[in-house]
């Protein structure tokens, strides 16, 4: 091994980068080779970039067969080499504290940094997604190909199926994951920090997303493992925690099936700093509750059915949102197929999204209904048939608020309508073929330079159609006429 080589390299980088001291080199040196082993270590790369060389690292470990060559196994190293120059759970938590009562702002900055320098935020992954924005009546509404969560390889796979659940942890958003190795079936959390804080009475978590969808892309979640449940303390929660972290968004999914997000066993809300198409669309019909003068109110000019609540009186806010909720979850109007339950099987929730304006508490609360029918068998207000060749998933609270995530399979399907747009050999899925002709017949300009450009328009106008299939009082008289009803329903 030569005197400068790839694992001296990364051990002065974490020297740099930790709570290590010079002193600790040899400790260091010898804690890397017996993860990456002693043979075929080449010499000091030109880079200084830790995640470079631990990315090189990783790799010598396969070529030594100290791990197999699966992307899972890969990452597990990974996430254990980087915890190098990640602190003690112990320590994260006191150095944010002790910073937060000096600054809020610079505690959570520090703690997105050191989020990011220790790759537990994939920076590199995500930097692969494909991003755009498509203007429309409600926006800029935002559009991502999601390509940086790794797809499972058949190795993997074939590997997992061999292993026994262990139950443990109970799931990814378990506090139990801080400093979790991973395994074949299960993500390495070795590298891994939970900031532990107390929202209304009861300890939380604060994280940050490890494929993040927007900027400081992060995750709330409580300390116990229990199903997601949206009743009054969400509202409090919500309010609590962009009360708690300046600059923050918050919300949570639905908590029913179909209108809710992924994990529905573990409650949790997402967060971040970043400005949604939704939070700029104005108040487009002003109104009031009565009882709650000290709370401005009104529907959001939006496509799915929102109403936007804003008071610098947190109780206020919070005792309209309930009410609002708990009219909600027992309304019914047949005449826009709105039911609240059928076959014993409540529909009706909402998604909330919490922010502070101009020094005032705002939430929105977005009106959902899970039902399915013979004719809309996904859900009557999920994404229709038409557009299910673009997104089928369930929209759940990022895209609410306009930014949508789409599969991954659509980088190279959309190659290939351009192909089939402009006249080209072409592989095009037949799912794709009556949307591709109505484009071509719509856009007789089309040409080589435009028609990538055309295809991203026609996505984003999918996505405001898929939004507009989830709204629950549709943008027509019927259902601005249904909406008030509804709202006059809440006064009474």
């Amino acid at each position: 091994m030569s005197v400068k080589s790839l694992v001296d390299k990364f051990v002065c980088g974490v020297i740099n980068e930790s709570d290590y001291e010079s002193l600790d080199r040899n400790y260091l040196k010898n804690r890397v080779l017996n993860l990456v082993g002693e043979e075929n270590i080449p010499t000091a790369p030109e880079t200084d970039d830790l995640i470079e060389l631990k990315d090189q690292l990783v790799q010598v470990a396969v070529q030594n067969q100290k791990i197999g060559d699966t992307a899972n196994e890969q990452d597990n190293l990974g996430a254990e080499l980087m915890d190098f120059i990640t602190p003690a759970p112990s320590i994260v938590n006191r150095r944010f504290w002790d910073e937060y009562q000096i600054s809020p702002q610079k505690a959570i900055a520090a703690f997105y940094d050191l989020s990011q320098r220790n790759d537990y935020i994939k920076m590199k992954a995500i930097a692969k997604n494909i991003y755009f924005k498509h203007p429309s009546e409600y926006g800029d509404i935002e559009i991502t190909i999601n390509l940086s969560k790794p797809e499972k390889d058949p190795k993997q796979i074939a590997l997992a199926k061999k292993m026994k659940a262990s139950g443990y942890p109970k799931c990814n958003l378990c506090m139990e994951n801080e400093g979790y190795q991973g395994r074949i079936n299960y993500p390495a959390r070795t590298n891994h920090r939970i900031i532990r804080l107390d929202i209304d009475g009861h300890q939380w978590g604060f994280q940050y997303s490890p494929y993040a969808y927007f900027n400081e892309h992060c995750i709330f979640l409580d300390s116990v493992h229990e199903e997601m449940v949206i009743d009054k303390k969400t509202f409090k929660q919500l309010l609590t925690i962009v009360q708690k972290f300046p600059g923050y968004f918050a919300g949570s999914n639905a908590d029913l099936p179909i209108v809710g997000g992924s994990i529905l066993s573990h409650e949790h809300y997402q967060g971040g700093r970043h400005t949604f198409a939704m939070e700029t669309a104005p108040i487009e019909t002003q109104i009031k509750f009565d009882g709650f003068e000290n709370v401005e109110a009104g529907i959001v000019k939006w496509p799915m059915s929102v109403i936007r609540l804003t008071s610098s009186n947190m109780n206020q806010i919070c005792d309209l949102a309930d009410k609002i909720l708990q009219k909600w979850n027992h309304y019914t109007d047949k005449s826009v197929s709105v039911v609240a339950q059928s076959n014993g099987e409540w529909h009706h929730t909402i998604t909330p999204i919490a922010r502070m304006r101009n020094g005032k508490y705002e939430l929105d609360l977005v009106l959902r209904d899970n039902q399915t029918s013979a004719q809309y068998p996904d859900g009557i207000f999920h994404p229709h048939k038409d557009v299910q060749h673009i997104k089928k998933e369930n929209i759940g609270l990022i895209e609410v608020m306009g930014l949508a995530i789409l599969p991954p399979r659509l980088k190279t399907e959309m190659q290939e309508v351009e192909k089939y747009l402009l006249g080209k050999d072409n592989q095009i899925a037949d799912y794709h073929r009556e949307w591709a002709d109505k484009i071509k017949k719509e856009s007789p300009a089309l040409n080589e330079q435009n028609v990538h450009a055309i295809v991203q328009d026609e996505i984003g106008k999918v996505f405001v159609r898929v939004l507009e299939d989830a709204g629950v009082f549709k943008r027509d008289d019927q259902g601005y006429q249904a909406f008030m009803k509804f709202i006059d329903a809440v006064n009474h």
